[in-house]
């Protein structure tokens, strides 16, 4: 599919109530379409599929058009919206040690690439801790620096081992042995049902 094709299958996923905070609907949207003004109606899908959940379709459409329009970073983003669509979503308030502090000199970079090891409190037989991989989202920042706060979004390699976290947890982020920065959950949403033939 061309980008106005998948714009549009994207397009018919969100329910008609849906509207942003600016009173923006699919509607709306359909107007920018038949205007050829891809772009624009992509950032206002993208705008509209933060209002609610919305099905794994509607977030693989938007990844390949973002790819499409060579939209690095929202594509970036669109796949993680499926991965989470597929696995949930785990959200945390997340502050990084201070370059003084720890071996980190550099900012973890905000789309998802770092993928450190986490102690969310599993334990192995003997009761030594187990440290879990997951990739870091940085909200609404392109990076955090050392010694930086943020909200972040998490992507377990194993979700089934992250599935006891509850909001208000703490939890250590490790890229060596030491604690590198710690994080609070703020919100751990399951995956919806998969829908039934």
């Amino acid at each position: 599919m061309d980008v106005p094709q998948l714009l549009e299958a994207a397009s018919l996923l969100v329910p008609e109530e849906i509207a942003t905070a600016n009173d923006l609907t699919v509607s709306d949207i359909w107007e920018y379409l038949t205007q050829d003004e891809w772009e624009v109606a992509f950032g206002l899908l993208e705008e509209l599929g933060g209002v609610r959940p919305l099905p794994l379709a509607f977030w693989e459409a938007m990844g390949t058009a973002a790819e499409q329009l060579r939209l690095e970073r929202s594509a970036a983003w669109c796949h993680w919206r499926s991965y989470e669509t597929r696995n949930g979503v785990i959200r945390a308030d997340f502050t990084l040690r201070p370059a003084a502090e720890g071996r980190r000199r550099t900012p973890v970079p905000g789309p998802g690439i770092l993928r450190p090891m986490w102690n969310i409190g599993n334990r192995t037989p003997t009761g030594d801790p187990v440290l879990n991989i997951a990739r870091v989202w940085v909200e609404r920042a392109p990076f955090l620096e050392p010694g930086g706060r943020a909200p972040v979004r998490l992507a377990p390699l194993t979700p089934d081992d992250w599935r006891h976290l509850v909001p208000g947890q703490v939890i250590t982020m490790h890229e060596i042995r030491s604690v590198g920065g710690t994080a609070v959950v703020l919100e751990v949403q399951r995956p919806a049902p998969a829908p039934t033939a």
